[in-house]
């Protein structure tokens, strides 16, 4: 299911996709940036390409502006909820697309999915030094829980809408 709002898209990142973009192997359309994807996503993106059936919901995703439809991040989850109903995720988007809300409109529309998918807590982490990531957090509702050497890690309850 692809998500919308007013800035962002995000795309789910079937095994196929996943194969393509870890390869860099982009077709007509596909209107990934330069600097898509990170050199820490291309892990994800192996493993992800080979399941022969992701959890539709709880996956990889393609960040794309929505006012031009260009490919400048990902967003995922590390797996569906546990037990207690807790979902870890992580984003990044190319340096020339980050200050501008992306980040925080891609963490908004996928806690608000995984919500109404069963998720009931969202948790996070990122560098202590990572200033701009932990605003992200923060103005995506999560709170800091504690810290763990240089991460400081973050959650947040999750209400279906």
């Amino acid at each position: 299911m692809i998500l919308t709002s007013s800035t962002v898209v995000l795309e789910p990142i079937t095994p196929a996709l996943a194969r393509r973009i870890a390869a860099r192997e982009e077709r007509p359309g596909d209107r990934w940036h330069a600097e898509y994807p990170f050199l820490d996503e291309i892990d994800p993106l192996k493993s992800l390409a080979a399941l022969a059936a992701p959890d539709p919901d709880f996956t990889m995703y393609v960040v794309r502006r929505a006012s031009d439809g260009m490919a400048v991040g990902g967003f995922g989850f590390f797996g569906p909820p546990d037990a207690d109903g807790r979902v870890e995720f992580g984003y990044g988007l190319v340096p020339s697309a980050r200050g501008a809300g992306l980040a925080t409109s891609a963490v908004l529309l996928a806690l608000g999915h995984a919500g109404l998918r069963g998720a009931t807590i969202a948790a996070a982490d990122t560098e202590a030094d990572n200033a701009a990531s932990r605003r992200v957090l923060f103005k995506s509702g999560l709170q800091e829980v504690g810290r763990s050497g240089s991460l400081v890690l973050y959650e947040r309850v999750l209400t279906a809408r």
